[in-house]
């Protein structure tokens, strides 16, 4: 759990500031589930230079609670939370200060997202909240204001969390809660999770994440593993402690973070990705006639395949659609081993390709828009799905035919702009796994939106 929180003061010297606006959002890691904004009374003056910057001024405070009134609900809405702002070691030196005059020994754990802007947003202009936020295109209103400034914080907080592929932020969260708040009751573990689709992490009891998995129902999929007998689910049983999750509401954007997060975190027991994941690919060739030829075939090692599949079922199963599609010459795509026509020319459903009667320009150019629908090679393209609400949209961003990466955003000049995309996304590594994964899930989802970024 976290409280985020922005803290306006009165300036002055050190440690003698008082606070004059508070927020606070209590963030479970997927959405706010409490908050507390209120002005403050710091019972001595503003500086004229803060007065300007917040637009906070002393006949705004007269009757606002003084600081020990407030106390008590910031004790409670931060208790067992990691304390998040924007420079961090600031907000927090403000608020034991002030506990301090109380004559209270205010402790919390802290995270600053300036350190983790710097971490996982490398080459910013600058990590100032005005500008990154602005460079992120997350709207701020009321800068310089708690309010404005701790909103803006939790966007680019959940923003940090989704960069973080390493999940650093979740498991020093899990290390720090205290064991009493673990739960080995199973059936506790279970009722806390969503019915959404997303990647979880089962956390052993020094919060190391033990295995890492993907569901379109994070629940029911969780309870199986608690419920089933085999060898694994028995292990899992025995060493959970805790459950975290992030929700994604793509199922694309889920299969594409538990590939490359197995691979970062190496939980132990997760078994090694199966390489052979996809046996089978579609391959090209050129005759002597001039006419492309398709065929699927196992995968091979220095070859490029136009696309992929987990069976030779799944590959025949995808040609029969393209040939009826596209009309295509059965003998052409290896169907028909005949040196006469294909049994679909004598039925009139082939043009004569296969003998030469159908111009090698005119078929290719069906192939070739085949090959151009099922393969990203060499395209700059953004494909949009589902976001983790119904104001977001996920995207994943491929430029000149290597995937790069996964974001989300909730408005559109987030994505219509180069360098605020790009900063949106969470990199990734660009491998076989990946492009499978695309192209598979490209060809099963006919919602699934491509924008192409040449046009």
């Amino acid at each position: 759990m976290y409280a985020i929180l922005d803290i306006e003061t009165t300036g002055g010297k050190y440690n003698e500031e008082g606070i004059t606006e508070i927020a606070i959002y209590r963030f479970d890691g997927h959405e706010v589930t409490d908050q507390f904004i209120s002005l403050v009374n710091p019972e001595r003056e503003i500086q004229p230079f803060v007065v300007n910057l917040t637009g906070i001024n002393s006949n705004m405070l007269k009757n606002a609670p003084k600081f020990y009134e407030v106390a008590k609900r910031i004790i409670e809405i931060t208790e067992d939370c990691i304390v998040v702002a924007h420079n961090a070691d600031f907000d927090y030196r403000i608020l034991k200060t002030e506990f301090n005059r109380l004559g209270f020994p205010y402790k919390r754990k802290t995270l600053c997202t300036v350190e983790l802007s710097q971490e996982l947003i490398p080459d910013m202009e600058s990590y100032s909240l005005g500008k990154l936020t602005r460079a992120l295109g997350i709207p701020v209103s009321d800068r310089h204001r708690a309010n404005g400034d701790a909103l803006a914080t939790v966007k680019l907080f959940k923003l940090l969390m989704n960069k973080d592929s390493d999940k650093k932020i979740i498991k020093n969260a899990v290390k720090i809660e205290k064991k009493s708040k673990m739960s080995s009751n199973l059936k506790t573990i279970i009722e806390d999770l969503p019915s959404d689709t997303g990647v979880y992490y089962i956390h052993d009891e020094r919060g190391n994440i033990i295995y890492i998995g993907k569901s379109n129902n994070i629940r029911k999929r969780i309870t199986q593993h608690f419920t089933n007998k085999n060898s694994k689910s028995k292990k899992i049983q025995t060493l959970v402690a805790s459950v975290t999750y992030e929700k994604t509401g793509s199922e694309l954007i889920a299969l594409l973070k538990e590939s490359e997060e197995i691979k970062l975190n190496k939980p132990i027991l997760n078994r090694a990705l199966k390489r052979n994941k996809f046996t089978q690919g579609l391959y090209s060739f050129r005759d002597d006639q001039g006419y492309i030829n398709l065929r699927i075939g196992p995968i091979r090692k220095n070859e490029n395949p136009i696309t992929t599949f987990a069976n030779r079922k799944g590959g025949v199963s995808f040609m029969n659609r393209m040939i009826e599609m596209y009309e295509l010459c059965h003998k052409l795509c290896g169907y028909e081993k005949t040196e006469n026509s294909c049994f679909n020319y004598d039925i009139k459903e082939c043009a004569g390709a296969c003998i030469g009667n159908e111009n090698p320009e005119d078929y290719n150019k069906r192939v070739e828009a085949l090959i151009a629908k099922n393969s990203y090679e060499n395209k700059n393209m953004i494909l949009i799905d589902r976001g983790r609400d119904i104001e977001e949209k996920s995207v994943v961003l491929i430029k000149d035919g290597v995937f790069q990466g996964i974001g989300f955003f909730d408005l559109n000049h987030q994505i219509n702009n180069q360098e605020i995309l790009e900063s949106l996304i969470t990199y990734m590594d660009n491998n076989r796994d990946t492009q499978h994964i695309i192209q598979s899930y490209m060809r099963s989802n006919k919602r699934l939106k491509v924008v192409d970024l040449n046009k």
